[in-house]
């Protein structure tokens, strides 16, 4: 049998939930983010390529979407950080039987917004959308999107036909966009009830026509709740930026050793910074150059800087993919990623300098950042400074009345304690002292002195 270990949670502690191809992980730290406990593997032996944390309304709910290539992909959760998970009878999210399809995998599961506490949306493959409006009791198909006209076109991916990206609009606008693999950019005005291809200026590399209306294989899409209407794509070659809620989008690819890459996240309080993780090639998805290298762009894409302080750079063929990349919400935000290698790497300072969070696990297929709390309220201690635990008001000597120097006293006082370093000069006329004999009455000898 795995041993299963625990963790202690509490307000203000950063969680890491981590997927892996073989169960998941919980990780926790406080505010330094610079030691972990592990928790897990839960779901041992099972791939795990999406995790959530729903805190509305007081929750504090962990998800899990667990899957077998025998048995499917189920939908658990637990109340108390992993100590104990649902495991219900019957899988929560299934197609309804008039679509002819079962399902292989959930690829993302996404609460809804913070005035919507009960509804919840979970991505799947086949690539299609399902709503909960119970706390993720019940689930439902979107039938808006499954009904699309263009579905019976689109074609699986490197990964197969999966819906990988809900961004469910903050601005309280019945707006939502999701990304599939490869179909495109698709976005609701109305709820669900109806969607539109938003593709344009969107490169498909791999087609004869490159910038069709849809067909594309966008890999990630990211967006900042200050500025709803910015969006930043990562797309199979190519990356992009849209002012307009992805109406039209725009080359941002400047300085970058490649376009091509899985992983993108945003800065949780910045809506001008973005950080990605460039891969080779579609052909060689690892790392250029052998360099482990984030890329963070300041002004929403005009220009890029790779990271580069604390990770390897050389012989490191690492492979980071779409959803193995997050941000805490804390200032200064902490950046984290996992790899194909089983390493989870972080940045307590929003990428400046990284260190190895864990190595030697399963390959890495999800990663997420959570804090317990409101975020606004933990004070992140400085960099190098120890956290110290209060003596008791009572407990506390009180310090001797300090006395006031004058004249001689206080240069005196002012004079170092130790002596000068520097020989004195002889004075004129002194005697050498006899050197000491030992009790023999023998002259004593010096120590040989050491080479």
């Amino acid at each position: 049998m795995v041993d299963v270990r625990q963790v202690s949670v509490k307000e203000g502690d950063v969680l890491l939930l981590i997927g892996t191809m073989k169960g998941a992980f919980v990780l926790r730290s406080n505010a330094a983010r610079a030691n972990w406990d592990v928790a897990g593997p839960y779901f041992a032996g099972h791939e795990v390529y999406a995790l959530a944390f729903d805190q509305r309304e007081g929750r504090r709910r962990l998800w899990a979407a667990p899957g077998s290539q025998h048995w499917g992909s189920m939908l658990s959760s637990s109340d108390d950080f992993g100590r104990t998970w649902t495991n219900p009878e019957s899988a929560p999210i299934r197609f309804p039987e008039d679509t002819g399809k079962s399902l292989k995998r959930i690829w993302q599961i996404r609460p809804g917004p913070e005035d919507e506490p009960d509804t919840m949306y979970a991505g799947v493959e086949p690539a299609a959308l399902f709503e909960s409006h119970d706390g993720g009791e019940s689930w439902a198909l979107m039938r808006g999107l499954w009904n699309h006209p263009h579905r019976e076109q689109w074609q699986p991916g490197g990964g197969g036909l999966c819906l990988h990206t809900i961004l469910p609009d903050p601005s309280g606008r019945q707006r939502l966009t999701v990304a599939i693999s490869t179909a495109g950019v698709y976005r609701t005005d109305d709820g669900g009830r109806s969607w539109q291809e938003r593709n344009h200026g969107v490169r498909a590399e791999f087609l004869p026509d490159k910038y069709p209306e849809f067909g594309q294989c966008v890999h990630k899409i990211v967006q900042h709740p200050s500025h709803p209407d910015r969006l930043f794509l990562q797309n199979h070659w190519g990356l992009y930026r849209s002012d307009n809620g992805g109406d039209s989008w725009k080359d941002i690819a400047n300085g970058v050793p490649s376009d091509f890459g899985f992983a993108m996240v945003m800065h949780p309080h910045d809506p001008e910074t973005v950080y990605i993780l460039p891969l080779e090639s579609d052909e060689f998805r690892c790392t250029p150059e052998g360099k482990l290298r984030v890329y963070r762009t300041r002004d929403g894409g005009g220009s890029w800087e790779a990271l580069t302080k604390g990770l390897p750079q050389e012989h490191a063929l690492e492979t980071v993919l779409r959803d193995a990349m997050d941000a805490d919400p804390l200032n200064p935000a902490g950046i984290y990623f996992g790899t194909r290698n089983g390493a989870v790497w972080g940045s307590p300072n929003g990428g400046n300098t990284w260190q190895e969070v864990i190595s030697g696990l399963p390959p890495v297929v999800c990663v997420r950042a959570e804090v317990v709390g409101d975020p606004a309220k933990v004070r992140v201690p400085k960099p190098g400074v120890r956290a110290t635990a209060k003596r008791p008001a009572k407990a506390r000597k009180k310090a001797a009345p300090k006395t006031k120097r004058t004249g001689k006293a206080k240069k005196a006082a002012a004079r170092p304690k130790t002596r000068s370093m520097k020989k004195r000069p002889k004075a004129r006329g002194a005697k050498k002292r006899p050197k000491a004999r030992a009790a023999s009455g023998k002259s004593a000898r010096r120590a040989p002195k050491k080479k």
